[in-house]
C-alpha cells in the first residue's frame, strides 16, 4: 500500500501558535526511518513530515528510480577500488547489518507487517570478463573470504559452475571466453517505496502527520530558538507556518538548497553536481524467470564509481523483473520531478570555485557523461550483450532512474573534490541537519541517523540506551 494524497482539503497540520518537536522534510527512506526511530524511542513526541510530491517515495526511494540493491559490500567493485584493501565493502556490510537488525525488530514487535513485502533474497555476484578484471576479482575473493560477513562467498572460473548461478551470463558466449564470477548466496533485493510507505506507517500509528503535496519554501530560526517552515500546499497555493525545535532535511537533491536558506555555516562552499540514470528494463517472463540474482561488474575507465554495471533481478509489488544499467544521463533538475532551474539555484559565490575545481579534477568523468549522453541505442545494447550475449533488443526498454545530487565539499589543497558517499551534516546545536550525497545511503538509513540521534540528541543518550538496545542489538 502506498500513501498518496487524496482529493479535497488536505491534512492540516499544527499552527504556528503550538510547536512540534519534530519536522521531517521529505518523503523518502531517511525521513520515515528517523521518524520509525523517534516513534519508538520518544512516543509523546509531536511529529510532521512534509513531502512535496502527493505520494511517499517519489523520488530516489521509488523501486524503479534505484536498483534496490541492499548495498552489504559483497558484489560491488566500486566500494573496492584496491582489491587488498576490505576496508570499506567491510564497513558498509556492518552498517547494512545493522538495517537488518533494525527492521527485523520491528518486524518482531509488529510494527511491520510480516510477510516484509520489501525484502526478497536476491544472491549478490560480482562478475569478471577478461584476464585483467579475472585478477582483479580473484585477489578481492582472497581479501574478503576471511572476514565473518563475507565468509559464505564463493568463487568460480568454470563456465558451469557460474551457468548454475546465472544462465543469462553464460548462455551464447564464445567458447573459451575468460569469465570470473563471486556469488554470495545472502544477499537481497529491496523495495525502498514499500519499505518508506511501511516506516512512514510506524511513525503515523504514533500520531504523526503526512503533508503530501506540500514544499518547504522557506526555514528560517526565530528569535526563541525555533525553526519557522514556510510551508505551499502545491496544488491549492495556500500557505501556512508550522513552527518545530528540530528539524532534519531528507529531501535529496533539495537538501543542499533547504540548508542553505537555513543559513547553517555548516554547509558554507558545499555544492552539487546532478547526475542522472537511465536503466534497460524487461518484464517477459522467459527471461525474468532464468535470472534469479544481481550481477555487477567493474566501471568502465573514467565513469564515475556509481556507473558500474549490474544485470538485477527486482521484485516490486508482486511483479518481477530485470533491469540493466544504468546509462548516465545529465540535466540541470535535483530531483526527477523537478525544475531545470535547480542546481542554479544552489549556487553561492562561496561554492562557484569549490564547484569548478572539482569539474576540473574530474575530466575523465566528463569525458565519460559527454560519451554517455551522445551514445546510440545499438552501443547501449552493446553493454548489455557483455553481460547478457542473447539479449534481444526488442524484449527491452528504456526507464528513466532517480536524480543524484554528488556532494562537492570544499579542500583546503584542492579547493574542492567530488565525492561519491553520504555526508551527515548537523548545525553546531544540533536543531538541525540534514543528509547530503548518494550511494549506499539508502541502505544504511537506519546507521546514519543512528549517528544523527549522538550528534543532535547528546542529552537524551543515557535514556535512550535501553530501546536503542532493543532496536540496534549489535550497535
Amino acid at each position: 500500500m502506498k500513501l498518496r494524497r487524496s482529493g479535497g482539503t488536505p491534512e492540516t497540520a499544527q499552527t504556528t501558535t503550538d510547536v512540534l518537536d519534530v519536522a521531517l522534510i521529505g518523503g523518502g527512506i531517511m525521513s520515515a526511518t528517523l521518524g520509525a526511530i523517534l516513534a519508538k524511542l520518544e512516543p509523546d513526541w509531536s511529529t510532521v513530515l512534509i513531502e512535496r510530491l502527493d505520494e511517499l517515495a517519489g523520488e530516489s526511494s521509488g523501486p524503479w528510480n534505484n536498483a534496490g540493491t541492499g548495498h552489504s559490500g559483497l558484489c560491488e567493485p566500486n566500494y573496492m577500488p584496491d582489491p587488498d584493501d576490505p576496508e570499506k565493502p567491510a564497513g558498509i556490510a556492518r552498517l547494512f547489518h545493522l538495517s537488518r537488525q533494525f527492521w527485523e525488530a520491528l518486524l518482531d514487535d509488529g510494527s511491520l507487517p510480516r510477510p516484509a513485502s520489501f525484502l526478497n533474497p536476491a544472491p549478490h555476484m560480482t562478475v569478471a570478463f577478461g584476464e585483467r578484471d579475472i585478477a582483479y576479482l580473484r585477489q578481492r575473493y582472497e581479501t574478503l573470504r576471511s572476514l565473518p560477513l563475507f565468509s559464505g562467498m564463493e568463487y568460480s572460473e568454470d563456465p558451469t559452475t557460474i551457468a548454475e548461478w546465472a544462465p543469462l551470463i553464460t548462455a551464447g558466449r564464445k567458447r573459451g571466453e575468460p569469465l570470473a564470477a563471486t556469488r554470495h548466496r545472502a544477499g537481497t533485493d529491496i523495495d525502498f517505496g514499500a519499505l518508506t510507505t511501511a516506516l512512514t506507517e510506524v511513525t503515523t500509528g504514533n500520531g504523526a502527520q503526512v503533508l503530501l503535496g506540500h514544499q518547504v519554501t522557506g526555514l528560517r530560526r526565530d528569535a526563541d530558538g525555533i525553526w519557522r517552515l514556510v510551508v505551499r500546499d502545491r496544488n491549492t497555493g495556500a500557505r501556512r507556518v508550522i513552527r518545530a525545535r528540530f528539524v532534519f532535511v531528507g529531501a535529496g537533491g533539495q537538501t543542499l538548497r533547504l540548508l542553505q536558506k537555513a543559513r547553517i555555516p555548516e554547509v558554507r562552499g558545499y555544492a552539487v553536481f546532478p547526475f542522472g540514470a537511465q536503466f534497460l528494463r524487461t518484464d517477459r517472463p522467459d527471461v525474468v524467470g532464468r535470472h534469479d540474482a544481481k550481477v555487477y561488474g567493474r566501471a568502465a575507465f573514467g565513469a564515475p564509481p556509481m556507473s558500474v554495471p549490474h544485470l538485477d533481478k527486482r521484485f516490486v509489488e508482486g511483479r518481477e523483473a530485470l533491469l540493466f544499467g544504468p546509462y548516465a544521463t545529465f540535466s540541470t533538475r535535483l530531483l526527477k520531478h523537478g525544475r531545470p532551474t535547480e542546481l542554479f539555484a544552489t549556487l553561492r559565490w562561496a561554492n562557484l570555485p569549490v564547484l569548478v575545481a572539482a569539474g576540473l579534477q574530474n575530466t575523465g568523468l566528463v569525458r565519460y557523461l559527454a560519451g554517455q549522453l551522445v551514445a546510440t541505442r545499438r552501443r547501449k545494447f552493446a553493454q548489455l550483450r557483455r553481460f547478457y550475449p542473447e539479449a534481444d533488443p526488442a524484449d527491452w526498454y528504456p526507464i528513466q532512474a532517480g536524480q543524484r545530487a554528488q556532494l562537492v565539499v570544499p579542500d583546503r589543497r584542492k579547493v574542492g573534490i567530488l565525492t561519491f558517499g553520504t555526508e551527515l551534516v548537523a548545525g553546531a546545536d544540533g536543531t538541525i541537519a540534514g543528509l547530503l550525497g548518494a550511494s549506499p545511503g539508502a541502505s544504511t538509513a537506519p546507521a546514519i541517523m543512528r549517528e544523527l540521534l549522538g550528534r543532535c540528541f547528546p542529552e537524551y543518550t543515557a535514556r535512550w540506551q535501553p530501546a536503542l538496545r532493543t532496536i540496534f542489538p549489535d550497535a
